[in-house]
């Protein structure tokens, strides 16, 4: 954050410098090449500068306070936590600045719940509280809103998912850091290819494992299905300076907006960090316990057959690779020789004479802190987006008759046109064949809903409902 140096005013120190560069870029026709390349490059990384990095370059570049042009203060640091005091001793608390706190501290609750075993998945939704430094821009900048979270836990050495084949051959826009460092725009990839870092797509950007990969793939489906237009849609990795420390990969899912590009969902493989920080201040261990399976060479014999063979020497010393090796022999030629050193002989063991296998066995108990992913969604920003991308409304004021209003709509291509008769019926128009049907208010929004998404025709809507005449208008009249 920076000041105005006279009036006091608080503003957003990024902010200010991201508009400085855009409005160079838009504004300035005789900006050289060099300059502009280094504007966007500046864009690009702006979430990795530091906020010394950031001061620099806004004394660099002259900005100034936007409305009154008084110079700014150097970038100092500001707690987005809203601070309150707590009862009749006023002890100080702070609001929570995400949900997701309370399922860390019940972890131990619902561990037992899930049978005591990995993986396993909270979600919470409720309202959460920052102190927004400059509250605009609709739902995208307040200081509440509603936060709907997952804390899916994870054995850290196993983050693979069940289900990440349902969603490795999803392709969408992917922004990975090393493009963004190059100024370049994000690319279209296959989920699948950017978990296996393919050198045609792109070099050194790739999703940290197959939970977070599977949580990526699942938003995408969540969004595009609500109605984000799939084409406004990216999810982007987050620069190394702008993950958190404690954080093994992040990534944003960003819609395009009348604002630009802003961050709605958040998905990160945030390690073992807040369980960790919970079990150090309250000292209850937030850990988990599981059996360790390890693969064992079981060597059976047949105590009556080899005591002959050995005569009572029978005890063998050999290594897994040498036990194996005679397991092949046995099985592909029924027997094989072996020296036993204490008759300094060769003796023929045979196939009935002992079994060799591998077993899998639970050794001993591991107890280890529990890895969570954590899918973050913005409820508010979500809806607003989606309003964006998926509704729109043109009111009218032209005293035209409705046959007149019927063909703007079939111009513009409307494929039904809803008209109120009175408080209890509609009337539904179909446009390619101009038929009208009567429908009750309270049916109109499932009748359109199913035809528009093929759960139905407009031919069976016909035989379902009566059609609209003139006789019937002049009745609704």
């Amino acid at each position: 954050m920076v000041k105005d140096e006279k009036t006091g005013t608080c503003h957003i120190a990024d902010h200010l410098l991201k508009d400085h560069c855009k409005d160079k870029l838009e504004k300035d026709l005789g900006i050289s090449s060099e300059k502009a390349a280094e504007l966007k490059n500046i864009l690009a990384v702006l979430d990795d500068l530091s906020a010394e990095q950031i001061g620099a370059k806004i004394k660099e570049y002259g900005i100034v306070a936007p409305d009154t042009k008084n110079p700014l203060s150097d970038p100092y640091p500001f707690n987005l936590m809203f601070a309150t005091s707590i009862g009749p001793c006023i002890s100080s608390g702070y609001m929570r600045p995400e949900t997701a706190q309370g399922i860390f501290v019940n972890f131990n609750d619902l561990y037992y719940y899930n049978g005591n075993k990995l993986p396993f998945a909270a979600a919470q939704i409720g309202q959460a509280f920052r102190n927004e430094i400059s509250p605009r821009q609709g739902l995208l900048r307040v200081r509440e809103f509603t936060l709907a979270e997952i804390e899916h836990f994870v054995d850290p050495d196993d983050k693979s998912h069940p289900k990440y084949s349902k969603v490795s051959n999803l392709e969408f826009l992917m922004f990975p850091r090393d493009e963004q460092m190059s100024s370049q725009a994000a690319k279209r990839l296959c989920l699948g290819d950017a978990m296996s870092n393919l050198k045609h797509f792109f070099i050194g950007a790739i999703v940290n494992n197959q939970t977070l990969a599977y949580f990526i793939g699942r938003v995408y489906l969540f969004l595009t299905r609500l109605g984000i237009d799939e084409k406004r849609l990216r999810f982007r990795q987050h620069l190394p300076n702008e993950m958190a420390h404690y954080a093994a990969d992040c990534w944003d899912a960003e819609i395009e907006s009348s604002y630009g590009w802003i961050e709605y969902v958040g998905i990160a493989d945030k390690s073992a960090y807040d369980l960790g920080a919970h079990t150090d201040k309250s000292g209850v261990a937030l850990v988990t316990q599981e059996h360790k399976e390890v693969e064992k060479l079981v060597i059976a014999p047949n105590e009556d057959e080899l005591g002959l063979a050995f005569e009572g020497n029978q005890k063998m010393a050999m290594n897994e690779k040498e036990a194996m090796e005679m397991k092949a022999t046995l099985e592909s030629k029924g027997e094989v020789e072996f020296e036993v050193c204490k008759l300094q002989k060769m003796v023929t063991i045979k196939k009935n004479m002992l079994s060799i296998s591998k077993e899998t066995k639970k050794e001993h108990q591991r107890t280890f802190t529990p890895s969570v992913i954590e899918p973050s969604f913005g409820i508010g920003r979500i809806i607003y987006c989606l309003y964006e991308h998926s509704f729109y409304m043109r009111p009218s004021k032209a005293g035209t008759s409705i046959g007149k209003r019927y063909a703007r709509t079939d111009e513009l291509g409307v494929p039904f046109a809803i008209t109120v008769d009175k408080d209890t019926s509609v009337t539904i128009r179909e446009r390619d064949s101009k038929d009208q049907i009567h429908v009750n208010v309270d049916e109109v929004v499932t009748v359109v809903k199913d035809v528009s998404e093929g759960r139905t025709t407009w031919a069976d809507i016909l035989q379902r409902y009566p059609a609209h005449t003139s006789a019937s208008a002049d009745a609704d009249e």
